[in-house]
């Protein structure tokens, strides 16, 4: 009987102090979120007629500052891309605005690969769900202009863009996924056809936890 007692007892101070560190700390969310399917597709659709749109679907609070952003991204074909539209005087301000950053370079190396992308404090997951191509990843930016943009929903908060010096090409493909951490390059150097992804970005501090995407949203 005392055995008894006693495995029962250091069982649940084993067990005790789990659940209670299990549960989420005073302020940090204590529900899930989903996104469905047709959410996606929702915004999805809308993207389709543009060379490049990243949309994010909801910023989710994830606790102690982070959050979580779902990404929603279409690159139409690099070889036959649809017009490319009509720079507006705000698009030519924010330009005005921006920085220089990544190394200065005269004359970059005849295989620099424009369209560098680099993010100052967001983790990218890319998961390919429709289409593919050649990226390129890893290197340094050389020329590059900083951008301190930071919308409430994203995609991305501030980053640098410019030419990739050093970079290697991988081809990517519906099912692959590509881990990129934050100050590190990629983009894409060819897309055949067009190339669909979602994105996963957590964050901390960039973004405006609860923001949801108007195409989605409840009206």
């Amino acid at each position: 009987m005392k055995n008894t007692a006693l495995k029962v007892w250091l069982t649940a101070a084993v067990l005790i102090p789990v659940a209670v560190y299990a549960q989420p700390r005073p302020g940090n969310p204590t529900t899930a979120t989903v996104i469905t399917k047709a959410e996606i597709d929702k915004i999805s659709a809308t993207e389709q007629t543009q060379r490049t749109r990243d949309e994010n679907a909801k910023v989710v609070d994830i606790g102690d500052g982070w959050s979580m952003e779902l990404g929603i991204i279409h690159r139409a074909s690099t070889r036959n891309p649809p017009p490319a539209p009509a720079a507006g005087a705000g698009n030519a301000q924010a330009a005005a605005q921006t920085i220089p950053c990544g190394e200065r370079m005269a004359n970059p190396p005849a295989d620099a690969i424009p369209g560098a992308i680099t993010h100052d404090n967001q983790t990218e997951g890319y998961y390919i769900v429709s289409g593919g191509g050649t990226a390129f990843i890893d290197g340094h930016v050389v020329n590059g202009r900083h951008s301190t943009a930071n919308p409430d929903g994203g995609p991305n908060g501030p980053g640098c863009g410019g030419l990739a010096v050093g970079s290697r090409k991988i081809e990517l493909k519906v099912g692959d996924v590509l881990i990129v951490p934050p100050g590190v390059i990629h983009g894409w150097a060819d897309i055949p056809d067009h190339v669909d992804y979602l994105s996963f970005r957590p964050s901390h501090g960039v973004m405006k936890n609860g923001w949801v995407n108007p195409t989605i949203a409840s009206k």
